[in-house]
């Protein structure tokens, strides 16, 4: 027998898709991808270099469970230049990945039966973790004609005593939209006293902003733990690199769970993840520049198709477009547009019951497949004449 933990946990319909449109690959069909959140661009070559030189000196050992201390004082001057916060080195977790180092928090962080604020829609894997670990998300509504901003005054009614994280991620995976300073400052304002819930900030997507600026949460509040890593901004998915940066008395308890359980990051990796931070800012830019052109084209597009998408994303590379016009069963409708347009794209109820309807858009590929893409859509959408669902 399975524990009741995994028969709970619910699939990633994102990777259903993209394994759907596999398996209709494999049997000679052609396949646009506008399902998956991953660059379609090679790491750049100062990462690349670093990595393979790293190999040729020797850096094929554990290192230091934390991580190395040059990498953490790296991550340490990014964000004391980016947004002005001072870090000490000693708060960084690296890890492999972004997502082991949410596990090995909320294993920190929560009891049997505490609870965590999480957005509606949110992305899909957030409530799986805090389950997982014996904890429960408590879903807070955000709204399309409000940019899927969080309202603060709504998170401070779901406040009860069992509630121990407030979860953000901004810019947001599915819609693309950003948290305004003015509301970042006002959830912060939500954990001024000692017993007030931590906030929870994860910043996979920052430098990822075509318009407007990006907050870390740091800016406000110290009373929060910031997920970031190296697999979005810096085209390094394969590579599984990320960090976490944690209150003081949080690191003793998160490094012995990460000695026992990950002991430490590729060390090979840690080192191009310090050459990511120091010398990739020319090819950021550049893959930042045609991310935008992308989004623009694709915004447009989807508009004239009749989608609707009240407030532009300006973050991220997602489009979170409303289909309710079309079907009320965004599964139903995903694997339909898969199956006869041969257009993989992400059904909103994966991030939510407040996602369904919807219907997620990734750029994060190139020109001639997102037009390829939308082209199919289009000619679907033209010749469909019934609902779904």
């Amino acid at each position: 027998m399975t524990s009741n933990r995994t028969k709970e946990m619910t699939s990633f319909i994102a990777m259903d898709v993209l394994e759907r449109a596999h398996e209709m690959e494999r049997q000679g069909v052609h396949v646009v991808h506008l399902e998956v959140g991953e660059p379609d661009f090679d790491a750049p070559r100062c990462i690349k270099d670093a990595a393979c030189k790293a190999l040729e000196n020797g850096h094929t050992h554990y290192t230091h469970s934390l991580g190395m201390i040059e990498l953490r004082e790296a991550i340490s001057e990014h964000y004391s230049k980016t947004y002005g916060v001072s870090v000490d080195p000693g708060q960084i977790v690296i890890s492999s990945g972004t997502s082991p180092a949410m596990f090995v928090m909320f294993s920190a962080l929560l009891e049997e039966g505490d609870q965590v604020i999480v957005s509606d829609p949110h992305y899909a894997c957030y409530p799986n973790f805090i389950r997982f670990v014996q904890g429960h998300p408590v879903f807070v509504t955000v709204y399309e004609e409000d940019g899927f901003q969080y309202r603060p005054e709504a998170i401070e009614k779901k406040i009860t005593p069992k509630t121990k994280g407030i979860f953000i991620n901004s810019p947001s995976n599915p819609t693309g939209n950003l948290l305004s300073k003015e509301r970042m400052a006002a959830i912060a304002e939500l954990t001024l006293k000692p017993d007030s819930p931590y906030i929870i900030s994860d910043e996979i997507y920052h430098g990822l902003v075509y318009e407007g600026k990006e907050h870390s949460i740091l800016e406000f509040t110290k009373r929060a733990f910031v997920f970031n890593g190296f697999s979005k901004l810096y085209a390094m998915t394969g590579l599984r690199l990320g960090y976490m940066i944690a209150p003081k008395n949080f690191i003793r308890p998160i490094q012995k769970i990460q000695q026992n359980f990950f002991i430490s990051a590729n060390a090979m990796v840690q080192v191009a993840g310090i050459a990511a931070l120091k010398e990739a800012g020319e090819d950021i830019s550049r893959m930042k520049r045609i991310y935008n052109e992308r989004r623009k084209y694709m915004i447009r597009r989807l508009k004239d198709m009749g989608l609707g998408i009240t407030v532009e994303p300006t973050g991220a590379f997602y489009v979170f477009a409303n289909a309710k016009h079309i079907s009320g069963d965004s599964y139903k409708l995903a694997f339909d547009i898969l199956e006869k347009a041969h257009v993989g794209v992400t059904p909103g109820i994966d991030f939510g019951k407040n996602g369904e309807g919807y219907l997620r858009f990734s750029y994060a590929t190139s020109m001639e497949n997102i037009t390829e893409g939308l082209n199919r859509l289009e000619n679907y959408l033209k010749h469909y004449d019934h609902k779904i669902g």
